[in-house]
């Protein structure tokens, strides 16, 4: 039991920090209410108003973030590829390049079709 002590005594200063930021900023915090700040905001875009069945959402959004998604995972596959490249020989070598390549061409079809301007 003496192995997991320093663990549990993390959590327990975890837990105390994020309740003392909590409660410290709701004691400390100015209450100054305004139209602007109870308004919704998402994402920088103006909220209209909308009928009873909400509203068109711009798709953009989700796309980027699936883009975002896409190209985090090739950061999550190249990492270990890059620690292990010694071992790996001319096999592994081959495979990065046809998973680059993939998602090279993945990218330029995004880029052609206007999937990354914000205009």
């Amino acid at each position: 039991m003496e192995l997991y002590g320093p663990i549990v005594v993390l959590f327990a200063i975890a837990l105390a920090f994020a309740i003392i930021s909590v409660v410290g900023a709701r004691l400390a915090g100015p209450r100054r209410f305004n139209r602007a700040k109870n308004e919704a905001y998402e994402c920088g875009i103006e909220p209209t108003p909308t009928g009873p069945g909400g509203g068109k959402f711009p798709i953009k959004f989700y796309l980027t973030a699936m883009l975002f998604i896409v190209f985090d995972i090739e950061i999550i596959f190249l990492y270990p590829w890059a620690v292990a490249f010694d071992s790996l020989g001319l096999f592994g070598f081959v495979e990065m390049v046809l998973f680059i390549a993939t998602v090279f061409i993945a990218y330029t079809y995004v880029w052609r079709r206007g999937g990354l301007d914000w205009d």
